[in-house]
């Protein structure tokens, strides 16, 4: 299998059929082989039931659900444990995140050789002060402490071997940091693809 896209998810259900509609688009169109989990992370609208009839109607869809919120974390790590494909495609659930960006993140995996590449949302429309500051520190911390040298380790989009998320352990709020644990555990070719920051409509 090419793939596994694990999207990560708390309360998405307007998001949901259209980011579902982009990825299958892009799986089609580049003929991958592919699953799609999706993680609810104890969603208290209809996400889960939006998800319940994608995996009814495709059997590359699955679901993993918890029965409460417990973290980004700890939702990755489930997913990472189910998955099967060569390579691993994290994305966030609200369409801040393009799809559009999976085929070159799969050619940087597969024929550049990366371990792992993360996202870099180079333009940011956050609120100055609320989070862009803010980011800028933790990134620069993270750099500084880890000798990791990315841009953007906030970045819900990354790509990775199938070998590196079967040989890390996320848990906490670990979810940040999880270049710095690839390095730690022996990964060490860790690159960077500057993506789209707000992802156009579908269509």
């Amino acid at each position: 299998m090419n793939l596994s896209i694990l999207i990560p998810l708390l309360n998405e259900e307007e998001s949901l059929q259209e980011l579902y509609t982009w990825i299958i688009s892009i799986m089609k169109s580049n003929n991958y082989s592919y699953e799609i989990i999706f993680l609810d992370d104890g969603s208290t609208d209809e996400s889960w039931n939006i998800i319940s009839g994608f995996a009814s109607e495709n059997p590359n869809v699955k679901g993993i659900r918890f029965m409460k919120n417990f973290g980004k974390s700890q939702a990755l790590h489930a997913g990472f444990a189910k998955a099967k494909g060569d390579v691993i495609i994290t994305m966030d659930a609200d369409l801040q995140d393009s799809p559009d960006e999976i085929p070159g993140l799969y050619e940087m995996i597969t024929k550049e050789k990366y371990d792992l590449v993360s996202g870099w949302k180079k333009k940011r429309y956050d609120s100055v002060v609320a989070k862009n500051i803010p980011s800028k520190l933790f990134n620069w911390a993270a750099r500084k402490t880890s000798g990791v040298e990315l841009n953007d380790f906030n970045c819900g989009l990354k790509a990775y071997k199938n070998v590196v998320v079967k040989n890390i352990e996320v848990s906490g709020e670990m979810h940040r940091y999880i270049p710095v644990l690839a390095k730690n555990a022996g990964f060490g070719k860790i690159g960077e693809k500057v993506v789209q920051h707000q992802a156009r409509k579908y269509g």
